[in-house]
């Protein structure tokens, strides 16, 4: 098993649960809806919330990637920055804090994608990430004027165009491929990534396909919790495939958060959002995860609200003490890392430093 050197990584600091930020680099983040915000897609809030979430010790940044949005009267992430350069913008932006791309591998070729990751990580002093997807949106795969691949067949692909890359960043000496999808002559890249074997990968499968593709690729699962029981199996599962590669992995979750002074006050805020919801936008991405991504199930047709509040994330809904609670809930399954949506990212970041991060060091999730 090749050795890790990752030094300036946060996702392996010693804090017990990692936090971060999720999507911020599409319109309307993780909230479907438009109840009000100051959130805004543009180089200058963005940078603002990158700074502000490194500032107050957060690890990580992982944007969504969006090529089109979900229709509805939101046109749900329609608005939104593409994923590679947003990362390499943000790493010459800061100085600590994590930044991932996100990758649908059939819309950028493996050579392409291997010399992008090592640019950007090259950029941030080894605080890279990427999250690989399959590309799950049909319209959008269509887009790029390629019909969609049943579902099995796009992790085949995922591993095929992973190994690409991997031996990109790894080998010595030019070399050819052949594979079903790929045929590479002489190929090579220069300079190798600074994190050894290679950049921190995360993978969101939860279907059959993507638990083993995580297993045996992934770094990280990002981790879709409907209850905590059913995560808990899930995640044992996963740890057990690993194990069968002779593999450590680990797994992480998002959530959203509307955390406020009193229960109260956050409950109306959620009430807010979903009286505002784009439930067509919402209707859209259900039908499409439900019956073109395979990585959710049957549960996903009660999943509605969840949607509007924040892309089915798991809900931190309530007071400090409450959403640190349910952090001690979702730390005790042996997740290790939570990346956060909020309706106003920027504006609730500061509430958030104030509010919540001391109960966190309290209860032993995190420290100074």
């Amino acid at each position: 098993m090749a050795q890790i050197e990752r030094p300036n990584c946060p996702l392996y600091n010693d804090q017990k649960l990692k936090l971060g930020l999720f999507g911020t680099n599409c319109s309307n983040g993780l909230t479907v809806s438009h109840a009000p915000s100051t959130y805004e897609v543009t180089w200058a809030h963005t940078l603002a919330i990158a700074r502000r979430a490194e500032a107050i010790g957060l690890e990580m940044l992982v944007p969504i990637a969006r090529w089109r949005g979900f229709g509805g009267s939101t046109d749900f992430n329609g608005v939104c920055f593409e994923t590679y350069t947003w990362a390499a913008g943000l790493a010459a932006a800061t100085s600590r804090i994590m930044v991932f791309s996100t990758s649908h591998v059939p819309t950028v070729h493996p050579i392409v994608a291997a010399k992008q990751c090592v640019t950007v990580d090259h950029i941030s002093n080894g605080r890279f990430g990427l999250n690989i997807v399959m590309g799950w949106f049909t319209p959008e795969m269509e887009m790029f004027g390629a019909a969609q691949r049943e579902h099995d067949e796009r992790y085949a692909y995922g591993a095929e165009w992973l190994g690409v890359v991997k031996r990109l960043w790894s080998d010595e000496r030019p070399f050819d491929f052949d594979g079903k999808y790929f045929h590479i002559r002489q190929g090579q890249a220069r300079p190798k990534p600074l994190q050894k074997p290679y950049p921190v990968l995360v993978n969101a499968g939860s279907s059959p396909a993507g638990i083993e593709f995580s297993a045996r690729e992934a770094d990280f699962n990002f981790l879709s919790i409907d209850t905590l029981e059913n995560s808990k199996a899930r995640i044992s599962e996963l740890r057990r495939r690993a194990h069968s590669y002779g593999r450590e992995i680990g797994t992480m979750t998002y959530a959203m958060v509307i955390c406020r002074d009193t229960e109260r006050e956050a409950q109306d805020v959620r009430r807010a959002i979903l009286a505002n919801g784009d439930w067509q936008a919402a209707t859209n991405i259900i039908r499409v995860l439900g019956i073109e991504s395979g990585s959710f199930h049957e549960q996903i047709k009660s999943f509605g609200e969840r949607f509007i509040l924040g892309w089915g994330g798991y809900p931190l809904i309530g007071t400090p003490e409450q959403v640190v609670d349910e952090l001690c809930k979702i730390s005790a399954l042996g997740v290790e890392g939570v990346i956060m949506g909020f309706l106003d990212y920027y504006e609730e970041l500061t509430y958030f430093e104030r509010a919540v991060m001391p109960l966190l060091r309290q209860a032993g999730l995190r420290h100074d």
